[in-house]
């Protein structure tokens, strides 16, 4: 059997030292089946904010798969990769809705205020299936169920190669699961360091500016001296750790700024903001 090349389109930019520009947008067919035709690496559905509707969810991901794009690409990787940022906060150690999600094929999850080791090493091993542990990438110890055959499908591989497949990267460097944990109070900062040095497995640090301004008593003020310079900060932890950061609130004003500085997830509003997607595509030498 021939190998199967990289599936996650967002993982294929990072791993070669690109940004990866993905977006957020609402769980609908129509925006499923608009942000599937568009240039972005990958699309988050937004499930924290909006209701948590995994039949929708389920559609919209069916929605985006695209024969023609499969054939002419003669590649089973999507396009766009679909992932989704889940209700649960950090703190809540919900991970029946990761187990859900990625039992219905999703190659990423974005974990809201993930603050402490405890949280991060609950969002890996909730996207991570048991193995022995003498098995190569051990820790942190996997937790999802096994039910991989919708998964495997809507992947298009068979079950034993979606086991190989479904791991998260970069601790295995054949995963194709995305673990993205939010970084939005001041103390999922002081703590960052720590949860990037104990927990292997985080593919991205997104950070939550609005939730940090909200935190810090400067409501959306993103200009604010100490809320840019706490961004500042848990972008340089990143950096240092060699761990992406991402930037939530991007457009044409700010995506040339944003990759000059380093962060290297990006994330365009859908459907108004394809001029900073452009953009940002230019100023990372992609396009």
């Amino acid at each position: 059997m021939p190998e199967i090349p990289r599936l996650n389109p967002a993982i294929r930019a990072l791993e070669s030292g690109k940004p990866a520009f993905v977006t957020f947008a609402p769980a609908e067919i129509g925006a499923a089946q608009a942000i599937g035709a568009a240039g972005y690496d990958g699309i988050v559905f937004e499930m924290e904010h909006s209701p948590y509707d995994i039949r929708t969810l389920r559609d919209c991901m069916q929605y985006m798969l695209d024969r023609a794009q499969i054939l002419k690409s003669g590649s089973l990787a999507p396009a766009v990769a679909p992932m989704v940022r889940i209700p649960p906060n950090g703190g809540e150690m919900n991970q029946f809705i990761a187990k859900q999600v990625l039992d219905i094929g999703v190659y990423g999850i974005v974990w809201p205020h993930v603050s402490t080791v405890e949280e991060a090493r609950n969002a890996v091993q909730a996207c991570r299936y048991p193995r022995p542990r003498e098995a190569a990438y051990y820790e942190p110890a996997g937790q999802r169920g096994d039910a991989p055959r919708t998964a495997a499908r809507y992947w298009g591989i068979g079950q034993q190669e979606y086991y190989k497949r479904a791991d998260t990267w970069p601790l295995n460097p054949e995963g194709e699961v995305l673990v993205v944990i939010m970084c939005e109070e001041k103390r999922a900062i002081r703590n960052l360091p720590q949860m990037l040095k104990e927990v292997p497995g985080i593919g991205v640090v997104l950070i939550g500016e609005g939730d940090l301004s909200q935190d810090m008593g400067y409501p959306r003020q993103y200009d604010h001296p100490e809320v840019a310079a706490a961004i500042d900060e848990a972008l340089a932890i990143c950096k240092e750790a060699g761990v992406p950061c991402g930037h939530p609130h991007v457009d044409a004003n700010n995506i040339e700024k944003l990759v000059e500085k380093g962060f290297r997830w990006l994330m365009p509003a859908p459907s108004q903001s394809f001029a900073a997607l452009d953009k940002g595509l230019r100023a990372s030498g992609r396009k």
